[in-house]
């Protein structure tokens, strides 16, 4: 059933003429026309800013039946709930009325300051975020607290490492429902728990990151380095 919905899906929109109409440039991201079958999911288009490793791809999934945006930002990907829909009517509907918003909003990491309860804990103003080291262990800071990314569930990005060679990286967020600090990482692309940075106050934190980070950038760098190799 998914290989006959993604060959319909194939079929409907050969002729979508809004797809005829996209332009290849917008906020320095570059249109890339896919119509391929990736898994369940059937990759419309997409654009990308490779540099900056980043990008939005419009794509049907089978297992839901519905269309959906996914981000790639670094080593995170996620759908855009705002974005889903069955009918790609509908869908174009969404994209004319809001992609380039998407596009503007992921090329400047605009600040999340539109969220009272994020607002309300200052993290776009973390005087302590200024003095985060551009690139400890070989990994470069790619989202820093003073441009935070939302992602889903309530959840934002707020400071990202990435060692995009192997894959790798270490991230924490701030959950606006639980009032909490976490963070996760991703050693050669396989995801990697820990609970060493989790807080309820920016003090929590900046002590578990001026204590912790390091280490821990280490400990993954040397994982990732071991699995590439092994």
């Amino acid at each position: 059933m998914k290989d006959e919905a993604l060959q319909k899906v194939a079929e409907t929109t050969a002729e979508w003429a809004y797809m005829q109409e996209l332009p290849e440039t917008i906020h320095n991201f570059h249109l890339k026309r896919l119509n391929q079958i990736h898994e369940d999911k059937y990759d419309l288009y997409s654009y990308a800013d490779d540099a900056a490793h980043r990008s939005v791809t419009a794509y049907y999934h089978a297992e839901t039946d519905e269309y959906k945006l996914r981000i790639q930002l670094g080593s995170f990907e996620f759908c855009l709930t705002e974005c889903i829909t069955s009918s790609l009517e509908v869908f174009e509907q969404l994209l004319r009325a809001q992609f380039d918003e998407i596009l503007s909003n992921l090329a400047d990491f605009n600040p999340a300051i539109d969220d009272v309860l994020f607002a309300s804990k200052h993290i776009a103003d973390w005087q302590f975020a200024s003095s985060l080291p551009e690139k400890l262990e070989d990994f470069e800071l790619f989202i820093r607290p003073s441009q935070p990314f939302r992602i889903t569930n309530g959840s934002y990005i707020i400071l990202d490492y990435e060692h995009f060679p192997s894959q790798s990286n270490f991230a924490i967020y701030y959950n606006v429902f639980r009032d909490e600090f976490f963070s996760d990482a991703r050693v050669a692309a396989v995801p990697d728990t820990d609970y060493e940075f989790d807080s309820h106050t920016l003090e929590e934190l900046q002590e578990r990151i001026s204590s912790c980070l390091a280490a821990r950038l280490k400990a993954i760098r040397t994982r990732a380095e071991k699995e590439l190799h092994s």
